[in-house]
């Protein structure tokens, strides 16, 4: 999946597949997890907010089922 670059202390990269709603984030650590079912404008949040880190801690962990990739 074509990810996007963050400018974020937590989150490297972001992708998106509209087609499967499946969202996936590298974090500066490295790991890379994909979640499922997250809607287009979750996604479009992301890229938005002032803080993505803080974005994903209130609006994506804990939402949505993950799995790791990496």
């Amino acid at each position: 999946m074509r990810r996007h670059r963050l400018d974020s202390a937590a989150i490297a990269s972001a992708g998106y597949d509209a087609g499967t709603a499946v969202l996936e984030l590298e974090f500066t650590s490295g790991d890379v997890y994909r979640y499922f079912a997250v809607p287009p404008s979750v996604h479009r949040g992301l890229r938005e907010a002032d803080s993505a880190g803080r974005f994903f801690r209130e609006r994506i962990r804990d939402v949505y089922p993950a799995e790791q990739v990496r």
